[in-house]
């Protein structure tokens, strides 16, 4: 995890947001990417949630996120994204993959990050993660043979590419169709923050229009 300037993210978010008077600012309320970044959403806009389950700050923005990612629109993608700055923090990447695999993200996603910040289990050894899942009801065998593959190392591989052509400095940040990125921090909210991805989903879409 990286606090830097963002340690005031936590007591920023505890702000309500007054209705904006005016179009987010590129620059000020969210960061445009200098080189525009693929997408594995084809057809429908991409929103990109970097997160962290070391990170308190992606914890404490878990259930409003989790909100508004229920209110978007059936054109819009979602995918999660494990940033790791701390390599010994790789296990947990592996983690959110291998639930993905086996389709237990819906159901597991809070559980990991309750077990992480909330009953203090750091969850990196592998034999710990193996018994946690299996108390969850996901046979050990099958789990350690997802969690070591060559597949969910190359995801998270590819992982780290993606979130630093994203130029991410600092978790939770979300990014839209590989071109913009935005985070509580930046807009010193959480709810200011899910404002500004409403605008930049919107301006995608009409980008996406236009050129097609």
């Amino acid at each position: 995890m990286r606090l830097n300037r963002r340690q005031f993210l936590v007591a920023a978010a505890a702000v309500p947001v007054a209705a904006r008077a005016r179009d987010p600012q590129a620059g000020t309320d969210y960061n445009v990417l200098k080189v525009p970044q693929p997408v594995e959403s084809g057809d429908r806009v991409e929103v990109v949630d970097f997160f962290q389950y070391s990170c308190p700050h992606c914890f404490h923005f878990l259930p409003e996120l989790s909100a508004w990612k229920k209110r978007l629109a059936p054109d819009v993608s979602y995918r999660f994204l494990p940033v790791v700055f701390d390599e010994r923090t790789t296990p947990h990447a592996k983690i959110l993959y291998s639930l993905e695999a086996l389709k237990r993200i819906d159901d597991l996603h809070a559980k990991v990050f309750n077990m992480i910040q909330v009953q203090r289990k750091p969850l990196l050894d592998t034999n710990d993660i193996a018994d946690f899942m299996a108390g969850e009801g996901i046979d050990r065998a099958q789990w350690l043979a997802m969690f070591n593959s060559f597949a969910i190392a190359t995801k998270v591989s590819r992982a780290g590419q993606v979130w630093r052509a994203y130029e991410v400095d600092g978790t939770p940040s979300l990014g839209c169709d590989g071109k913009f990125v935005t985070s509580p921090a930046i807009v010193h909210s959480e709810v200011g923050s899910l404002q500004v991805m409403d605008y930049l989903v919107e301006r995608a879409r009409r980008e996406r229009a236009r050129k097609s």
